[in-house]
């Protein structure tokens, strides 16, 4: 007891800080990687982004590594979401239990923008060249229970960033925790995400003809210019889960939780699930803010789960609201060995 109410005390004293400088609405648009935000996994996307305090398996290391400590075996998952401006996002993860060292999991997402017409000052409809552009982030997970109430989890990321012959390269960390007090079917969760150093492009691209000498023999000069450095989106999440129903094959849970971000308005999400027999769900969610033109709103989905041989398999989908672009869509298939 002693050693969990310290832990506890710890992650509230670490995520304060982060807490109290957050929400700022003046920096909105200032930080960069944020591809870094983009939700992945249909369970999660469905409940409106939710369940820091509920998410559980392989689902969870993306919302809060803690949540991946509950694996038993080997999880695979893939996931695609149709996300927003033709935009779409592929997330593989596979993760395995290891003695008692606990969960590793490792993550990749990317995305595919195809490529975009060259334009200049001479062709402003494109001289008939194109450029390509590629992000991508790889990351590895841990998670552990470290006793019968709480559950740890970390995850560190490679954030990779190339646009033309332009490139940034740089890592961000998450950490979680979550907390079952055994009082009245309530289960606690908080993580900070997306901790790291700034990043800054570099390549090519910024090399500028700096002209000739005035000897006839002199070569032409170029110099690279150096690009600002831009910051992670880093947020923090605290959130509760409530199991409001029990009762037969059937089990409703609430969850709610609120996200201080540093860029942006705060965020406010709430979401539920119900399951029948531990083979099929339904999920819904919202998310809210401050913030004027907010992107996301309501969301909604399902799931089937069933057995083939000794492996278990999962098939969920997530439908998302989103302002001013078409609405999202999530497909994840996640396989038990």
């Amino acid at each position: 007891m002693r050693f969990t109410r310290m832990l506890t005390i710890g992650a509230v004293v670490l995520l304060l800080p982060a807490v109290v400088r957050a929400g700022d609405d003046l920096k909105i648009g200032t930080a960069g990687a944020q591809e870094l935000r983009i939700p992945v996994g249909a369970r999660g996307a469905a409940m409106g982004g939710s369940g820091v305090a509920f998410a559980t398996g392989i689902d969870a290391l993306f919302w809060n590594p803690a949540g991946a400590a509950t694996i038993q075996g080997v999880d695979v998952m893939f996931s695609r979401r149709e996300y927003i401006a033709d935009i779409d996002v592929d997330y593989i993860v596979a993760a395995s239990t290891i003695g008692d060292m606990g969960v590793f999991g490792i993550t990749a997402k990317i995305l595919s923008m195809g490529d975009e017409l060259i334009t200049t000052f001479e062709a402003p409809n494109g001289d008939g060249t194109t450029f390509g552009s590629s992000f991508s982030i790889i990351g590895l997970s841990w998670s552990r229970t470290m006793t019968d109430r709480v559950a740890v989890g970390l995850s560190g990321n490679v954030v990779y960033e190339k646009i033309a012959e332009q490139a940034a390269t740089g890592v961000a960390f998450d950490a979680g925790v979550q907390y079952n007090p055994g009082w009245n079917n309530l289960t606690f969760g908080a993580v900070i995400k997306n901790l790291g150093p700034k990043m800054r492009f570099d390549g090519k691209g910024f090399d500028e003809d700096a002209g000739t000498s005035d000897d006839p023999s002199g070569r032409d000069h170029v110099a690279r210019t150096r690009s600002s450095s831009f910051e992670l989106p880093s947020y923090v999440q605290l959130g509760m889960a409530y199991k409001a129903m029990e009762q037969n094959n059937s089990v409703v849970n609430l969850t709610g939780a609120f996200q201080s971000n540093n860029f942006s308005e705060d965020e406010f999400r709430a979401g539920g699930e119900y399951a029948y027999n531990d083979a099929f769900f339904v999920r819904a969610g919202y998310t809210e803010s401050n913030q004027s033109q907010y992107l996301y709103g309501f969301s909604a989905g399902a799931g089937v789960q069933f057995e083939l041989g000794d492996t278990q398999l999962q098939v969920d989908y997530a439908w998302g609201e989103s302002e001013f672009f078409d609405n999202n869509q999530t497909f994840s298939l996640t396989v038990n060995f």
